[in-house]
């Protein structure tokens, strides 16, 4: 295990910045880390109008639990922070060769995620922050390893909120995101060439390390800023 997390470790040599400058996700953190048993775990394909409904349905009908918001804004954090990375890569055109499809495909996910969790919790979703990327978006090596780390610490940091969630529908919901978002960073970490499972059971990533990865990384400022010296300037 330890050799695993190192070469995680070395993957994740992304750059990732002081994603919380506005406390959104610091906000989001301190509700979840109470003591609650909820569980929201992952990022999948929703474009299922099944996942959506699934999403949608507890909140709708005003029955969400305020730990499953706090857990559903946790999530939605870091989708935004995905989604804006991959629109940002796809829209400027740098990527190309064997990863160009990258950029479009996972990007369209991460979307969906993002649109169906704000759906979800209506005016109770936490706002997105301005992101600089800092060339990470036009640079095929960096972004590569950026992809690697972004879908491991998905991953990892739904999964320890797997015994959390209170809805039944939202954790089928989740469910299903969690299985998509491993399926990204298997296939990322077979682009990266880093073995894609080297061990037969994954640990989940509790919300104070991941809010530090996170805090380390500085692609989340207070205003957005001009990430490429191409257009867009900045996307996501």
């Amino acid at each position: 295990m330890a050799a695993n997390e190192h070469e995680t470790q070395m993957m994740s040599g992304l750059t990732l910045g002081e994603l919380d400058r506005d406390g959104a996700i610091r906000e989001s953190v301190e509700r979840v880390s109470g003591d609650t048993r909820a569980r929201f775990l992952g990022k999948a394909v929703l474009g299922s109008a099944a996942l959506l409904g699934a999403l949608a349905a507890p909140t709708s009908a005003g029955a969400a639990a305020a730990s499953d918001v706090a857990i559903l804004n946790y999530a939605l954090t870091l989708e935004y922070l995905q989604a804006a990375f991959y629109t940002e890569s796809e829209r400027l055109g740098a990527i190309r060769g064997r990863l160009k499809p990258v950029p479009r495909q996972l990007g369209a996910v991460e979307r969906a995620h993002v649109a169906a969790i704000k759906a979800a919790l209506g005016r109770a979703a936490v706002k997105r922050p301005a992101f600089d990327f800092r060339g990470v978006t036009e640079n095929p090596t960096k972004f590569l390893k950026t992809a690697v780390a972004f879908e491991d610490l998905g991953a990892a940091a739904y999964k320890a909120q797997a015994a959390r969630v209170k809805s039944p529908a939202l954790l089928a919901a989740a469910v299903s995101i969690h299985s998509v978002e491993a399926r990204h960073a298997a296939w990322m970490r077979f682009l990266a060439g880093v073995v894609p499972a080297a061990a037969a059971f994954d640990e989940g990533k509790p919300i104070s390390e991941v809010k530090a990865i996170v805090a380390s990384t500085h692609f989340v400022v207070a205003h957005p800023k001009m990430t490429s010296t191409r257009k867009p300037k900045y996307t996501g």
